[in-house]
């Protein structure tokens, strides 16, 4: 099975002093590719720069809500100049957190917008972070909407009106290790079987978000777990792992415009 970790974070200081393990258990449990993400300017450097060194490795770069009020024009224009290596094949991740409200609302709502108009310009996909937004998210999105397939809703843990919303939109949303939780998982397990195949991407979300059965025995997540979440995602929809395994992996290619092919 082919597996594209289709979001990792994989510059976090966990990883310091085994990242090089990291990726031979990636390949080992046939992770070929993974997606780096930049969540600010130091962020999206140092992803670019695993990209740029690791073969099957792309990168992201963007600014976090968490991080909104750091989004200044000089950064933007940085993340502008990284954003023209070509191991970069997306902009994100970005959008609205209104549930820790690190960084206030105004800054949130002036720096996602920003940052819209900007991967318009560059013609850039997108990687979108949305928690307890009330809508709000989906407002400010139809400003400057990506084109259908050219988004992915990371880590979805929303409603039935806000899949529909998404989908309708042709997004693609992203299924992290949260489908493996008991009790956590439990509502995203039902809006699963209404997804498209077309529309699904797995991902770790590394170093968070550790995946059943891999949480037993492991405090930190990586990419080769990602085989966990697929299989779960495989389970939940009543279909084959390979076949499945092989249409998200090619769904992610078509996302970050990657050739399925080596």
């Amino acid at each position: 099975m082919d597996l594209f970790d289709s979001h990792c974070h994989l510059d976090d200081s966990s990883y310091t002093g085994d990242l090089e393990t990291v990726f031979e258990r990636a390949r080992a449990a046939g992770v070929s590719r993974m997606m780096t993400i930049g969540v600010t300017l130091g962020t999206s450097r140092a992803a670019v720069d695993l990209a740029k060194t690791h073969p099957g490795v792309y990168a992201s770069v963007g600014v976090h809500p968490h991080d909104a009020q750091a989004c200044s024009d000089a950064v933007l224009a940085e993340l502008v100049s990284l954003s023209r290596n070509p191991e970069v094949r997306a902009w994100g991740e970005i959008g609205l957190d209104f549930n820790r409200m690190v960084s206030p609302r105004d800054e949130q709502e002036k720096c996602f917008v920003q940052q819209l108009e900007t991967a318009a310009e560059l013609g850039l996909p997108l990687i979108f972070h949305e928690r307890d937004s009330g809508g709000r998210f989906l407002e400010l999105l139809r400003t400057c909407p990506p084109s259908s397939g050219a988004a992915v809703i990371h880590c979805f843990s929303g409603n039935r009106a806000e899949l529909t919303s998404y989908l309708d939109l042709g997004y693609y949303i992203g299924i992290t290790g949260i489908v493996t939780l008991k009790e956590r998982g439990q509502s995203l397990r039902r809006l699963i079987p209404q997804i498209p195949a077309s529309q699904l991407v797995v991902e770790t979300d590394a170093p968070y978000l550790v995946p059943e059965p891999d949480r037993r025995r492991f405090r930190r997540n990586e990419p080769a777990f990602v085989r966990s979440v697929l299989l779960k995602l495989a389970e939940v929809r009543g279909e084959d792992p390979e076949a499945l395994g092989r249409r998200v992996f090619e769904n992610t290619c078509r996302l970050y415009r990657i050739e399925v092919l080596v």
